[in-house]
């Protein structure tokens, strides 16, 4: 049994010994950390656009005449084959004008047969010596005279027949049928936008790069789709750069053809990376980096003191983020081992012991 009066300095003894065991210098045990070897690799210089989608099949739908729209045939996302009613335009004007017309062809009509009668019967009377030739004359030239005007009555009829057939509103072209704007009772102008037609594929990314960033445009550049979550859905490239910039927004409009446009639609705002270039560059993950007072900071493990590992702190200076990873400008080196994990429980200088944290031996104990 221990006395009292030696129990306090045996535990101080005894605390002091298990803090020399497996200690490194400064009375700080090694920190297990993971760590990766820096390396240069390839990555793309990209920029990101909002992109628009386009349709190269896609056609719009105006009258070719005024009035009130009667009827609507057809909705939104319909697919329509080609002549398919889509609506129709009050036709009562146009049927009127052609029914005028008709009564003028049947009074036409009864001019030719009395003026051919006519002239039948100067053609008699002339060869009976009954009339004279300049009469036989005047009833050809009566008979000419109304089938021309029959002829110009009947043209007009054909003419006002075709622009009544304009009434009725029909697909153009088969595919599906867009947003329908107008309503039942609007009254549309040859100018006015009915509806779209979608044949489907053919797809366009239309892009406008400022000018400042247009000098490197050309075709065959990648272009990458991305989703919200930055993910790279679909890669495309470079097929048209237009040879003018356009004096409203001082950009100059790229499109990019989509080959697979499952996840697009007409309209549709999308995010659009080009690719400039692809150059070796040194890139560190981006857990591997702290942000301080707006300064980045990472730790590297060096040689310390008698064969010890420490951890370094260094500034560094990031690029644009390419993936999980920072593009590092400046601050780090190929070939550093650069600390990934435990960065948080670390300081300039701190002893680490680098590897899997679960693989790490523990420190032994002199003397067993």
């Amino acid at each position: 049994m221990i006395h009292p009066r030696y129990a306090i300095p045996l535990l101080f003894l005894a605390l002091a010994s298990c803090r020399g065991q497996g200690a490194a210098p400064g009375g700080l045990p090694p920190m297990p950390v993971e760590a990766i070897t820096l390396a240069t690799k390839p990555v793309e210089q990209t920029t990101e656009f909002v992109g628009t989608v386009k349709s190269r099949r896609s056609t719009t739908v105006q009258p070719q005449v005024e009035g009130f729209i009667t009827s609507i045939r057809a909705r939104s996302g319909d697919r329509v084959g080609v002549g398919a009613p889509l609506m129709e335009i009050d036709p009562r004007l146009q049927q009127a004008a052609v029914s005028n017309l008709d009564a003028q062809r049947a009074s036409r009509q009864a001019d030719v047969q009395y003026a051919r009668q006519q002239a039948t019967r100067m053609r008699t009377l002339l060869e009976a010596g009954a009339a004279s030739a300049a009469e036989r004359e005047q009833a050809e030239t009566a008979l000419s005279t109304s089938e021309a005007q029959l002829k110009a009555v009947e043209a007009q009829i054909r003419e006002q027949r075709v622009t009544l057939g304009y009434y009725r509103v029909t697909a153009p072209t088969a595919g599906v049928v867009g947003d329908i704007p107008v309503r039942v009772g609007d009254s549309v102008t040859k100018s006015t936008m009915l509806t779209t037609i979608d044949q489907g594929g053919g797809l366009e990314v239309y892009i406008n790069v400022p000018v400042q960033e247009a000098q490197n445009l050309r075709i065959g550049l990648p272009v990458h789709l991305v989703d919200d979550r930055g993910a790279v859905v679909s890669t495309e490239r470079i097929t048209f750069v237009a040879p003018s910039v356009d004096g409203a927004t001082q950009s100059v409009l790229a499109k990019a053809s989509v080959e697979k446009a499952g996840f697009l639609r007409t309209e549709q705002f999308v995010r659009a990376q080009i690719v400039w270039t692809e150059a070796p560059a040194l890139t560190a993950p981006m857990v591997a980096l702290n942000r301080i007072n707006g300064q980045f900071f990472a730790y590297v493990a060096e040689p310390g003191d008698k064969g010890a590992t420490v951890a370094r702190q260094r500034a560094v200076e990031p690029g644009p983020l390419v993936g999980n990873d920072y593009v590092v400008k400046s601050g780090l080196k190929p070939g550093e081992k650069l600390i990934v994990s435990g960065v948080q429980k670390i300081r300039d200088g701190s002893p680490v012991t680098v590897g899997p944290p679960s693989s790490a031996p523990p420190p032994s104990a002199p003397g067993g």
